[in-house]
């Protein structure tokens, strides 16, 4: 059985108890396995999990998709309160610090831990690079290609290296993606290297079908021409279900309603898919 549940989403549901914030968390539950993908902004996921029954102690691992502070934050607080698990598993240049700028400006948006916090607690950092099976069926994912020239990152997002400041190319933007009936399914974190060159990357090295995505598709600044193609591209490679969250968008999510077949949703918080 594999069940997927919205922690933390910027949108509630039906679910009035639950707290919703920007931010992005989701709990995988396959075939025993238990993996948190993103923590959020802050402790109100930690919340949230309590509201369902969703006990997070010794977890079988921790995933974050990339270390802007509505992914990542929330880890210390996890971690903080006795929840988690021994293991981390990040991508490359996860520890550099990430910045908005606005000509003026610096703004800090990383996860406000180091390396140093996860000794504290005797965690072990994995660092991931290509395709990494977790558990029989679980991979996550990193290192995309840049395929699609129309997919490009706002030039606001930098971080520091050795080096200073340096455009953010996203390269520690990790995904996971399950083996599911008919496919593979995709959770994405907020998809900041752009979308279709991570779908695109993850269909050539799976050669399976591509049925399902969850998650941010950070289509929020996107215009209509881009969410057309896009979407378009999305259904040309198999995709049936989109569930979209966080960062993707009211345009694209009513562009998916209005102008496709596609079974269309917002996982919102508390919202769960099931695989039998």
């Amino acid at each position: 059985m594999v069940r997927i549940t919205a922690l933390m989403d910027n949108q509630a549901s039906e679910h009035k108890a639950l707290i919703a914030e920007h931010g992005l968390s989701y709990y995988l539950e396959y075939d025993g396995f238990r993996l948190l993908f993103d923590c959020g902004s802050g402790p109100h996921f930690l919340d949230n999990a309590h509201r369902l029954g969703i006990d997070l102690h010794e977890l079988d691992a921790v995933a974050l998709s990339h270390s802007h502070y509505d992914h990542a934050a929330g880890y210390r607080d996890l971690i903080e309160q006795g929840f988690g698990s021994s293991v981390l598993y990040t991508g490359p240049h996860f520890w550099e610090t990430k910045y908005a700028f606005d000509g003026v400006r610096y703004t800090d948006l990383s996860a406000g831990f180091t390396q140093d916090f996860l000794s504290q607690h005797h965690i072990r950092h994995q660092c991931v690079t290509g395709v990494q099976e977790i558990h029989p069926g679980v991979f996550l994912v990193s290192d995309f290609p840049r395929i699609h020239d129309f997919e490009t990152i706002p030039s606001r997002f930098l971080r520091r290296t050795q080096s200073g400041f340096t455009p953010d190319d996203f390269s520690d933007e990790q995904c996971v993606v399950l083996k599911v009936p008919g496919g593979i399914a995709v959770l994405v974190g907020c998809s900041h290297p752009g979308i279709l060159n991570m779908l695109s990357h993850i269909r050539d090295c799976f050669r399976q079908p591509i049925v399902a995505v969850y998650g941010g598709t950070h289509l929020v600044e996107a215009d209509e021409h881009r969410i057309a193609v896009t979407v378009q591209a999305l259904q040309d490679m198999g995709v049936q279900i989109l569930g979209l969250s966080h960062c993707s968008g009211h345009c694209a999510e009513t562009y998916v309603h209005e102008n496709t077949d596609l079974q269309g949703c917002h996982l919102s918080v508390g919202d769960t898919i099931f695989y039998d």
